[in-house]
């Protein structure tokens, strides 16, 4: 958790476990060479809860630790318990950010390991959710997590530092407290032994399972993803032959290299597993910002939102610009005299007297028809692009050129039967599709 020389910013309610965190920390940190800084969230539940800060703040000047008091805007949606636990842990990252801390250091103990997993187990958590309170998560660090709540308080009575009780910390109106003081005292009175120490040593094992998991997931996200510009692609036969949960945890870590940073829910993991199901969804799933498609063999996790290509007239002569799907279209007209049709995909040839002018280029659209080259009678565009294996999430990456309202060329893949060039043709207009950054 630490190596020496980190600036810790220090989460201190007043309560007995972050005070015996301020404790323990300040006693280290010359061993350490420490930086440490204090901060006081005011979620502001109570009228008197300006009386923790002054507390806090007492407590740090008596051991020579800065106290920063940050309010905080608790919503009343949902779970006021999770709304604010979420509201602190956003204060204190962007503190930490702005002090340019290196360390957030938290107060949670084995009692709330405990409590955590027999509230996890009574939700019907997996593997994950039995593993708890990580000791460390990104910056985050808890180093009292293996420690008694008795052992914390027979500190601070023997350093002579008191505390403060948070009369909610008793409100069973709130599940933990439920849990804290009639589930598991009740539980202890069934079964000997130290009940909340084995729950503790339940989270550990299931934590080193779980970073197993990660660890294996992470080798196989790393030898079989595909960087498709902003996107991760990965093959689903691939995946397949992962066990299931290797599998699911490869998709949830390629959500995380791209920006996701809650924790999952069982929907969640529901979701990502449906992805590797057969048969495969027809919707994407969404996870936060991130969106996890299935096209045929391929699964894709991207964050950019869809685009469209907006109608508009095709320059010929000329180049348009197609900047929503980063290409652009270059358009010339030459004599068929000694012309050579294009073997290229991105390069098409018409007869210019039998296209109907303008041109324009647009997007697919619900309904579209599509006469293919070479082929008898028109198809679905969907249909046509379904059997050239062209995944869901390109599809509208793909320029159209029309002519008379009629699609006479589905930009870099497939020209149709209209205006082909034969002896007879005159003049020629060519089109070439490129990308913006060539």
């Amino acid at each position: 958790m630490l190596t020496g020389g980190e600036h810790v910013v220090i989460g201190v309610s007043g309560g007995a476990d972050s005070t015996a965190l301020l404790s323990v920390l300040t006693s280290l940190t010359s061993a350490y060479r420490l930086r440490l800084s204090a901060l006081h969230v005011d979620h502001r539940l109570r009228p008197e809860s300006w009386r923790d800060a002054e507390h806090v703040q007492a407590l740090g000047a008596r051991l020579g630790v800065p106290v920063d008091v940050i309010p905080v805007a608790v919503s009343s949606n949902g779970s006021l318990e999770a709304a604010a636990r979420q509201a602190r842990y956003a204060a204190l990252e962007r503190h930490a950010n702005q002090i340019g801390a290196d360390r957030i250091a938290l107060g949670h103990t084995a009692d709330d390991q405990a409590e955590t997993v027999l509230m996890r187990v009574l939700e019907g958590a997996g593997l994950r959710g039995l593993a708890g309170i990580p000791p460390t998560r990104g910056r985050i660090i808890r180093p009292l997590l293996d420690l008694r709540r008795a052992e914390l308080t027979a500190h601070l009575d023997a350093v002579g530092l008191g505390w403060i009780e948070d009369p909610t910390n008793r409100d069973l109106r709130f599940l933990r407290n439920r849990i804290r003081h009639d589930l598991l005292p009740l539980l202890a009175t069934a079964h000997a032994g130290d009940l909340s120490a084995r729950l503790a040593r339940v989270a550990r094992e299931a934590r080193q399972a779980v970073d197993t998991l990660e660890r294996v997931a992470g080798d196989a996200l790393g030898r079989l993803v595909t960087i498709d510009g902003d996107a991760l692609v990965l093959a689903r036969s691939a995946l397949a032959g992962l066990p299931p949960l290797v599998a699911a945890d490869v998709l949830r870590q390629g959500a995380v290299r791209l920006g996701h940073r809650g924790p999952l829910r069982a929907w969640a993991h529901r979701g990502l597993r449906r992805m590797l199901a057969a048969p495969s969804p027809r919707r994407p799933f969404r996870l936060d910002g991130v969106t996890f498609d299935v096209s045929g063999d391929l699964v894709r996790i991207g964050v950019a939102a869809p685009v469209h290509l907006r109608r508009r007239v095709l320059n010929v002569p000329g180049v348009t610009l197609l900047s929503e799907i980063g290409l652009r279209i270059e358009a010339r007209h030459i004599g068929a005299a000694g012309y050579v049709l294009p073997r290229d995909r991105g390069c098409v040839a018409f007869d210019a007297d039998a296209l109907a002018m303008p041109l324009h280029v647009r997007g697919r659209e619900r309904g579209d028809r599509f006469r293919p080259f070479s082929e008898r009678g028109e198809r679905r565009l969907k249909t046509f692009l379904i059997d050239a294996k062209v995944p869901r999430w390109d599809r509208d990456r793909l320029p159209l050129v029309e002519s008379g309202r009629e699609i006479v060329w589905v930009g870099g893949l497939r020209r149709g039967s209209q205006a082909p060039v034969t002896p007879a043709t005159r003049d020629i207009v060519e089109l070439t599709v490129k990308s913006l950054a060539d």
